[in-house]
């Protein structure tokens, strides 16, 4: 092929047209594959990641807020007290989950395993069980009184 030859390249596109009547989309788009779950599954990752990302921040300000001295850090306590801030930190909770084992179902795609239609569409069934059960046991560990202390 022309790699690297523009104008070849161009010369080689315009050869090939579609038969008249037949718009073809530039690129792949969601309108022209059927929705799956694993579909689903990949923008969930993708928007966990943003989200633990954005959760970051409010790990920074409570660490340095513990760095920075006892009234600071009584302020930020005071600030994760609230109700709001308890159900950002559940959200976060299970972004971290679900996040976390779907990325060892990519790690596994990238050793070669799994990749087979059925298997794929398996392990995100089990990614998505696997996280709801890990959600749930450590938001009531975290979240529950008394209920980490023996």
């Amino acid at each position: 092929m022309a790699i690297g030859n523009t104008r070849v390249a161009a010369l080689i596109s315009e050869a090939r047209e579609d038969p008249p009547g037949r718009e073809r989309p530039l690129s792949p788009h969601l309108s022209v594959y059927r929705f799956m779950y694993t579909m689903a599954l990949s923008i969930l990752h993708r928007i966990t990641g943003l989200v633990l990302a954005l959760g970051l921040a409010a790990l920074v300000y409570w660490l340095m807020s513990a760095a920075a001295g006892e009234r600071a850090y009584e302020q930020a306590a005071w600030l994760f007290r609230g109700w709001a801030i308890r159900v950002l930190l559940l959200g976060w909770l299970a972004s971290y989950c679900f996040h976390f084992l779907n990325g060892l179902r990519h790690l596994a795609w990238d050793a070669g395993l799994g990749l087979e239609r059925v298997h794929a569409r398996r392990s995100g069934r089990v990614v998505v069980v696997l996280a709801v059960v890990s959600f749930l046991i450590a938001a009531w560990v975290l979240f529950w009184p008394r209920a980490g202390v023996p």
